[in-house]
């Protein structure tokens, strides 16, 4: 949804308005913090569902709808290896904060575009919150591939791992993904597959693809994720996912 600016469409308000008058619920779902998502969005607080971290902590009308809580001691294995190895920096989501060491400093700017809530630490291990989702950052060469995915391969854990962009990994419960929140959303207000459609563009969307019928790749997305995807729409940057909304009001679809 969001330019390449970070940005939300100029007319967005406008088509969310159309969708409320048709009783149509939507639902960023995103890798970022709640509170980053509720910073950008929250006027509509009452309307939207909010899918976070990757689908592992979601929110309705600021109450938690359900979540995946990760044990200590799987997140700190990952943990000890990830310092272990240069340039790479974690930032440890919990439900009530997220939080970060204080050499994150110098990439704060970064931080802050999925992270609005953040504290500084000295160290993990004293935190006291329950952690729903692990992120690794390589900030300063952004191949994610190399210089995260690559050397973390070897580490034994029971954690599912995604590529959610250039620059992040993520570690989650093997069974919470956006898939699965969607999935969750379906069974809570009794949708169909079919009366539902999602929009990505990297591999930790994967799973969402397959949990609803109206899949759609934007035309910029990971070619791994194309594949799994039924449908195609335009990149971010010509507003692929607000001119495909725009399609289905106009078939009549919604």
């Amino acid at each position: 949804m969001l330019d390449e600016n970070g940005q939300l469409p100029a007319e967005f308000d406008e088509v969310m308005e159309e969708l409320k008058k048709r009783n149509v619920i939507f639902a960023p779902t995103s890798g970022r913090q709640y509170y980053a998502l509720m910073y950008q969005m929250g006027k509509y607080k009452d309307d939207f569902l909010f899918l976070a971290e990757n689908g592992a902590y979601s929110c309705y009308r600021e109450k938690e709808m359900f979540s995946s809580t990760i044990d200590k001691a799987e997140y700190m294995k990952v943990l000890y290896k990830a310092m272990s190895i240069p340039h790479i920096y974690p930032v440890v989501s919990g439900k009530k904060n997220s939080y970060v060491l204080r050499q994150w400093e110098p990439y704060i700017g970064e931080l802050h575009k999925y992270y609005t809530r953040a504290e500084y630490v000295d160290r993990f291990e004293d935190i006291d919150d329950d952690f729903i989702k692990l992120a690794l950052a390589d900030n300063e060469y952004e191949d994610s591939v190399k210089n995260i995915w690559e050397p973390m391969s070897d580490l034994d854990t029971y954690l599912h791992r995604t590529l959610s962009s250039n620059v992040w990994v993520d570690y989650l419960n093997p069974d919470a993904n956006k898939g699965w929140a969607v999935k969750k959303v379906q069974e809570k207000f009794g949708f169909k597959p079919e009366e539902c459609a999602a929009f990505g563009d990297y591999m930790n969307d994967y799973e969402m693809m397959q949990s609803v019928y109206y899949s759609y790749a934007m035309a910029n997305a990971h070619p791994d994720l194309k594949k799994v995807a039924r449908f195609q729409c335009k990149s971010n940057v010509e507003h692929g996912v607000m001119e495909q909304i725009k399609e289905f009001i106009r078939q009549g679809m919604i």
